[in-house]
């Protein structure tokens, strides 16, 4: 009897340790991936092709940058800038305003050069009404926003209601300049480039993003050098206009799997590097991934 009782005390046991096997084969399954991972697995139909009607081309001195538009969140902006563009109102003007850390400004500073197509002036649009809630995926909300998240590939933000969305300045975001009068906006433009300046949030409009070329901004020239001309603008052209650039870009969807499993692969970072993770990622931390396909 006492041998039989030892046996099945024996096969417990085993049991036991096959259970303890088992769950942690389970655990090593799901196991967070990497960001580097998720981005690498990313199945096909959880990318977008950018659609080359709502991405500028900006030729600067030391190469091309590519711009996409946010028609969804300003549609009024957006098409302003593609007529200035479209009537070559940005041929040789220059960014000519440059703060570290900050924003470079580009267009026309002078005020003078004439708009033949484009309306003069383009009224505000801080945010997009909804009269009802606009669904985002989400992240928590921050000292600027109740609600914070991501739209069709744009960091954005939302009242507690989610009837107000914009976009917000993260770095590489692309904006319209303003004076005082909220709807002055005409063809100043400035790229951010460093860190995020949320308290510009909903004072100005913002547009679009840098899709590639980020560089080429941080390299412009900080002071005007004698002689030499100022960070001169070849050009400002939709993409779609220019027969000779092919250039595709996709972007992967931010209401996808992916880019879900993505923000907790930010927040909670499981690459052997790290030592201390917070299991938190601010909406300006999650860089959208993008990729030129030709």
């Amino acid at each position: 009897m006492k041998a039989r009782f030892s046996i099945y005390v024996m096969a417990l046991l085993l049991s036991g340790c096959a259970t303890t096997a088992n769950n942690k084969s389970v655990i090593n399954i799901q196991t967070p991936l990497s960001a580097n991972d998720v981005i690498k697995n990313a199945t096909a139909d959880e990318w977008q092709v950018v659609d080359p009607e709502n991405i500028l081309k900006i030729t600067l001195p030391t190469g091309s940058a590519y711009i996409v538009l946010n028609p969804q969140l300003a549609p009024k902006h957006t098409q302003h800038i593609k007529t200035l563009a479209q009537e070559g109102f940005y041929k040789n003007t220059r960014v000519y305003r440059f703060v570290e850390g900050f924003v470079a400004q580009g267009g026309d500073s002078s005020g003078k050069k004439e708009i033949k197509t484009a309306n003069k002036t383009v009224p505000a649009e801080f945010y997009l009404p909804t009269s009802q809630p606009l669904k985002i995926t989400e992240l928590k909300g921050d000292g600027y926003a109740p609600v914070t998240g991501f739209l069709n590939s744009f960091a954005v933000a939302q009242n507690q209601t989610q009837t107000q969305t914009w976009q917000v300045h993260c770095n590489g975001v692309f904006a319209m300049a303003r004076g005082n009068d909220i709807n002055s906006a005409s063809t100043e433009f400035f790229v951010t480039i460093g860190q995020a300046a949320r308290y510009l949030d909903k004072n100005i409009t913002v547009f679009g993003r840098v899709l590639e070329g980020m560089e080429h901004f941080n390299r412009l020239q900080r002071l005007p050098a004698e002689g030499l001309a100022f960070n001169p603008i070849t050009n400002i052209e939709v993409l779609a206009d220019i027969k000779t650039d092919a250039t595709t870009f996709k972007v992967m969807k931010t209401d996808s799997a992916s880019f879900k499993q993505l923000i907790n692969a930010r927040k909670s970072r499981t690459e052997p590097w790290f030592v201390q993770s917070y299991n938190y990622v601010d909406v300006c931390g999650m860089p959208i991934p993008t990729k030129r396909v030709i």
